[in-house]
């Protein structure tokens, strides 16, 4: 049978008839700015009842109403409320409930994110959210069907967050939704002036401006910010009111905004070029790492210092390779970025040198002789492909990296393995059997995604 989770705020938060539901939010939507036509990558939204928040809300779900039958998955994240937990948690259901229909959970997304070290299963956390729920009717209101993918965020880093957000990142057909509410309690007033800094936080894409009291998701808002900084992205703030300004007195107000988070096609090449510009200090760190393993048996501690480039403290993804006279003497990396650039690059190298299991561990005596190379990779984007033909055709040699997963299996090449591998069919059947899988294996649940990487040598 197919688990549901139902609804829990339904008829507190939002009207449990379908009927009064739908013309709320049509009167919700009306009132609001349809914007430019440009679709968001993601959204900020408020998550109180709907008398209260909803037209702050409408004001970013307005937006999507362009995108209808283009977005076909939802990520949505919200804090908890009601369970303390560390990480982030998803939960087992199939499918949730809503007075507009039934909504299916992505559930292969799910399982993605439950490889990431962050994340668990607590449906307890889930089973009363209502940071998450209120959302829903809003979602299928304007984007009519689609897939959920829930995450309640506890206890967690921004970094964290981000991880889980560059997982699940997709293309155009992925939505972002992030939902938090702004003061509470405050008079009108004091809300308006804590609200401001909060504002101004989100805009400069600033987690560390946000305030424990300032918005109640701050652990989501800050996870989405990094991936919006990372990626070159840019926001714009579409309202910001309180409940004193839409259904509620002005002594004890509650602060809600909404903002909509767009792609810049452009950062990519940028990015590039910053990491080539410090890629020399890379390799640099990666060497120190490995010849402090040899010294001490331990890695170096990636430290970010005074003077060093913003992106070493930023979130990065890393693989360091080692080879001794062009042959592979080790490799081990990140998929994904959840520490800081430069902690991830010590860590990674020297586990590469000691840790890979394919190899013995480097020796004093080999180690002047090996190569080092550093990889620092884009987030992976999910592939959409009808067939194994189709999925060769997608690739570009060269260029892509890829990570293929099936049946609890899950292997990756960095675009530097086109270098020995230049067939894409040839690609792929090694990456399977990298994977554990038979060369001819292909199945409906087959997933695969895409990256990019700059390769420093040294």
């Amino acid at each position: 049978m197919t688990a549901i989770r139902p609804t829990a705020v339904a008829g507190a938060f939002y009207p449990a008839d379908a009927t009064a539901l739908t013309a709320a939010i049509e009167r919700f939507l009306a009132a609001a700015s349809p914007g430019d036509g440009r679709i968001p990558k993601a959204l900020i939204v408020p998550h109180a009842g709907y008398v209260y928040s909803g037209p702050v809300a409408a004001s970013a779900y307005a937006r999507l109403l362009p995108a209808r039958g283009r977005i076909e998955r939802v990520v949505l994240i919200g804090p908890s409320h009601r369970v303390a937990f560390r990480g982030l948690a998803v939960g087992s259901a199939e499918a949730w409930a809503s007075p507009l229909g039934t909504v299916p959970i992505d559930r292969a997304m799910v399982e993605r994110l439950k490889r990431l070290p962050m994340v668990g299963e607590l449906d307890a956390a889930h089973a009363q959210e209502h940071s998450l729920e209120v959302h829903v009717p809003f979602l299928q209101a304007v984007l009519g069907r689609f897939s959920l993918v829930p995450v309640v965020a506890g206890d967690a880093r921004p970094e964290e967050v981000a991880a889980v957000l560059d997982a699940a990142w997709g293309g155009a057909e992925t939505l972002i939704v992030v939902s938090t509410d702004l003061s509470h309690y405050l008079d009108y007033a004091t809300a308006r002036t804590t609200d401001a800094a909060t504002v101004a936080a989100i805009e400069a894409l600033d987690p560390a401006g946000l305030g424990r009291d300032g918005a109640c998701g701050r652990v989501p808002v800050g996870g989405v910010l990094v991936a919006a900084k990372r990626r070159g992205m840019t926001i714009a703030t579409l309202d910001v009111r309180n409940s004193g300004d839409t259904a509620g007195p002005k002594d004890r107000v509650v602060g809600y905004g909404s903002w909509a988070i767009y792609e810049n096609e452009s950062a990519s090449a940028t990015d590039d070029a910053a990491v080539r510009a410090v890629g020399p200090t890379l390799v640099a760190l990666a060497r120190a790492s490995i010849e402090h393993g040899l010294r001490t048996g331990s890695p170096a501690r990636g430290v970010v210092e005074d003077g060093q480039p913003a992106m070493f403290g930023a979130p990065g993804a890393v693989f360091v390779t080692l080879k001794a006279r062009g042959q592979l003497r080790g490799c081990i990396g990140s998929p994904l970025a959840w520490r800081s650039l430069v902690e991830d690059i010590a860590d990674n190298a020297f586990k590469a040198a000691f840790k890979d299991p394919r190899f013995p561990p480097v020796t004093a005596a080999e180690w002047p002789d090996l190569s080092l190379s550093v990889s620092v990779l884009t987030p992976p984007m999910p592939m959409a492909f009808s067939d194994e033909a189709d999925l060769l055709a997608r690739l570009k040699p060269g260029v892509d990296g890829l990570i293929i997963e099936d049946l609890g299996r899950r292997a990756l090449f960095l675009p530097s393995v086109w270098e020995q591998l230049p067939d894409p069919r040839q690609f792929l059947a090694h990456l399977k059997q990298k994977a554990g899988l038979p060369v001819h294996h292909f199945s409906k649940t087959f997933q695969a995604s895409l990256f990019r990487a700059v390769e420093i040598k040294g």
